[in-house]
């Protein structure tokens, strides 16, 4: 063998954190009981599981087997059924189910019972075993796209309602976008949930970078572990790839025959400790192969030091970008070894928003980071305390401009309302909303209003606060003062009545009020204005004067058109003797409606021939009489009329004057 070999290292080259965290759980378990069982092989790696063992760590077939003792639920995770088992019969249970199989636990939980789901892995894998049973509706394990085809179009599998796809944690990132774009062409409607964990992403591509340029590569872990099976099916793609479960397997013959300067890579599944994998690393180096001037670091620091992460601690502001949505969170990659996650409260200040709506898988975002897990493998992070910040700098700019914004209502909390602009939460305290005491914040609620900004501190999170009442008011001066430039004698509303009093209504007609006299309300006579309107009424109203010094409007209802006086003079004429109904009755006289919106004086001469003293004693209202029109006044609309001139002769029944 030549010694200018150069042996690299795979990035992201053994545990995953999900698995680290399994063993951890385990570990600390059987050193304070002395013992525990997991549920099956906690990792798929021999070696490891034998030193598990000599620590305490037993595996068990069952629950039973398991009974009256401590148990570790793997990293795999189980179905419901079996957790539900394993609570009533064992004295404790450690759940080390990885984070990212319980977020597909989650999503398969989350559908209703006429839903269909298919889960795209291994049916033999107790991951997907452990999905399957979590399901809540009917659900598929499928190889590839054609397994899920089939069902399909055979009927097996009935896709009437929700019909969704997730994936073993582990699945090739390369098959699942394959089949992923086909199942997208042919179903349309199909819900498809990228669950492939970002660790496992990681590690297969960083072995087929490293398989592109080596000669060989050494794929290190359980022969049983699928996912470091599928590193060597990636490696054998591109170059010769030896598969062992540790140094003892090679020899000399693994790298005999390599040409000189060929580079040797290394990976290791996700379920290989380091210290096998730095075994192997050792023995190839036993075997004279040296590493290059650009690898000549020792393995132990290439590992602890995993320069190509980035370090994260809290309150770090980092670029994020989504892998995954789920109807609770985000999952997102930010280039360190922890899988990064937002949930939806996180995500942003509205509570009425879906995390779909919100971001979606390819998405590069600001968030900051709120809490590391180490011993997890996880950081929580924050998309929305990104955004508020942006956003209190906007809402400070908009403050000192005066501006008028606009937001939707989102929540009604106590003492008033909260909008939400720029993702950041702004307070309008129920005085500033412009709903009355009496009236109700509920209808605010996910209307679109406008406002200004009060107040903006950095005290309290960084309390914002508006003002409806402000922004209505300045609009609505805008809009009086538009109105008073504009404003003419004639010009016509659509006005609403706002108030009534005895002797009119007023009616608002956008910019103020105008007062509708009760006499300006119909053609016709009426007592008070409440027998014709009421309040909230629309009624149309003609600008009859305006003194805009005292910003007073005098309005009318009576529409000129329908001047009852025009057809009263294009169907009488003075002379006619006619038939009319006694509608009031004062000292000096009675009025008697001829046509709706006309009606004549009788005076008190003209009632009877003989002198009459009270006229109560000869009329009464609602009674019908025959008169003649004896005057006509155009000029003021007026009509005289008389029963005496009936029994007289016409010179005798001259018109009175008026009184």
């Amino acid at each position: 063998m030549s010694s200018e070999m150069r042996i690299e290292i795979a990035e992201n080259a053994g545990f995953c954190p999900g698995v680290r965290r399994a063993v951890e759980i385990a570990e600390n378990a059987a050193e304070k009981y002395g013992k525990v069982y997991t549920l099956g092989e906690l990792i798929h790696n021999e070696e490891a599981v034998s030193e598990l063992r000599e620590k305490g760590v037993f595996a068990a077939k069952s629950p039973d087997e398991a009974k009256g003792c401590p148990v570790v639920i793997r990293s795999h995770g189980v179905t419901k059924a079996v957790e539900n088992e394993v609570r009533e019969k064992c004295t404790e249970v450690f759940d080390a189910t990885c984070p990212f199989v319980k977020r597909i636990h989650g999503i398969v939980s989350g559908f209703d019972k006429e839903s269909t789901v298919f889960v795209l892995g291994d049916k033999n894998h107790p991951e997907v075993i452990g999905i399957m049973g979590n399901a809540s509706c009917a659900a598929y394990a499928c190889r590839d796209f054609a397994e899920i085809d089939a069902l399909i179009e055979s009927g097996a599998a009935n896709c009437g309602g929700k019909f969704a796809v997730v994936v073993q944690t582990t699945f090739d990132r390369g098959k699942f976008d394959e089949y992923s774009e086909l199942i997208r062409r042919k179903y349309s409607r199909a819900e498809i949930y990228d669950t492939i964990c970002n660790a496992t992403d990681k590690r297969q591509k960083s072995a087929r970078e490293l398989a592109k340029r080596a000669a060989l590569m050494i794929v290190v872990g359980g022969k049983s572990s699928s996912n470091t099976r599928r590193l060597a099916e990636i490696c054998g793609e591109y170059c010769k790839t030896v598969f062992v479960s540790n140094a003892e397997e090679l020899s000399e013959q693994t790298v005999k025959g390599l040409p000189a300067g060929s580079i040797v890579g290394i990976t290791a599944g996700a379920s290989t400790p380091r210290h096998i994998i730095k075994e192997v690393h050792n023995k190839m180096n036993e075997e004279n192969i040296k590493n290059t001037e650009n690898n000549e670091e020792d393995f132990a620091s290439l590992l602890e030091q995993d320069q190509s992460f980035t370090r994260l601690y809290t309150n770090k502001r980092v670029k994020a970008t989504v892998v995954s949505v789920s109807k609770k969170e985000a999952v997102v990659e930010v280039g360190a070894k922890q899988t990064g996650y937002i949930v939806r409260e996180e995500l942003t200040n509205d509570p009425n928003a879906e995390v779909e709506d919100i971001v979606k898988p390819g998405d590069v975002i600001d968030a900051v980071v709120i809490k590391v897990d180490d011993n997890v493998g996880t950081v929580a992070l924050s998309k929305k305390r990104v955004d508020s910040a942006l956003g209190l700098e906007k809402l400070a700019a908009v403050k000192e401009a005066n501006e008028t914004i606009e937001g939707v209502v989102s929540q009604v909390v106590k003492g008033g309302v909260i909008v939400i602009y720029e993702n950041t939460r702004v307070f309008i305290p129920g005085s500033h909303t412009g709903i009355p005491r009496t009236g109700k914040l509920e209808d605010l609620l996910k209307k679109t209003v406008k406002f200004k900004i009060i107040e903006v501190s950095g005290e309290r999170g960084g309390r914002v606060v508006g003002s409806m009442r402000q922004a209505n008011k300045e609009i609505r001066d805008a809009e009086k003062a538009k109105f008073w430039e504009n404003i003419e004698v004639g010009q016509k509303f659509e006005g609403e009545v706002r108030s009534i009093e005895s002797y009119g209504v007023f009616v608002d007609i956008g910019a103020i009020d105008g007062l509708v006299h009760t006499a300006d309300l119909t053609w016709n006579r009426i007592g008070h204005p409440k027998d014709i309107v009421k309040i909230g009424d629309k009624i149309n109203v003609i600008v009859k004067s305006f003194d805009a010094e005292k910003k007073r409007v005098s309005l009318t209802a009576k529409d000129p058109d329908e001047n009852p006086w025009k057809k009263f003079i294009a169907e009488y004429s003075k002379g006619d003797v006619i038939k009319a109904t006694i509608v009031s009755i004062t000292d000096f006289g009675a009025f008697a409606q001829i046509i709706p919106g006309v009606d004549g004086l009788i005076h008190i001469s003209q009632i009877s021939a003989e002198r009459v003293t009270d006229i109560n004693t000869v009329l009464t209202i609602g009674q019908e009489v025959e008169v003649k029109i004896i005057e006509i006044d155009n000029e003021r609309e007026r009509v005289s009329l008389s029963v005496r001139a009936l029994t007289e002769p016409v010179e005798n029944a001259e018109a009175p004057a008026e009184e």
